[in-house]
């Protein structure tokens, strides 16, 4: 199975306002944490979410995570 590059050893903190967010999974991006069309090259697809109201989220940084597209603190597990 495909593994993703890590973008980040920490996850990207961000204040956001309301709006539909694609996150990068595959790790190429250079709009970290957000897609840029760079996975066309992979087997990835951003995972879109949609934010309701602001507020401050951690986007997943390590593209481990299993509570995508968010942080999980997998980073701290990933030995490379």
């Amino acid at each position: 199975m495909e593994k993703p590059k890590i973008a980040s050893k920490q996850p990207f903190l961000m204040d956001v306002e309301p709006g539909t967010y694609a996150w990068c999974a595959c790790g190429y991006s250079d709009n970290q944490p957000f897609c840029d069309g760079s996975h066309k090259a992979t087997s990835f697809k951003p995972v879109v979410e949609k934010i309701d109201k602001p507020k401050k989220i951690a986007w997943c940084g390590c593209k481990h995570t299993r509570t995508a597209p968010f942080c999980d603190g997998t980073h701290k597990e990933i030995n490379t």
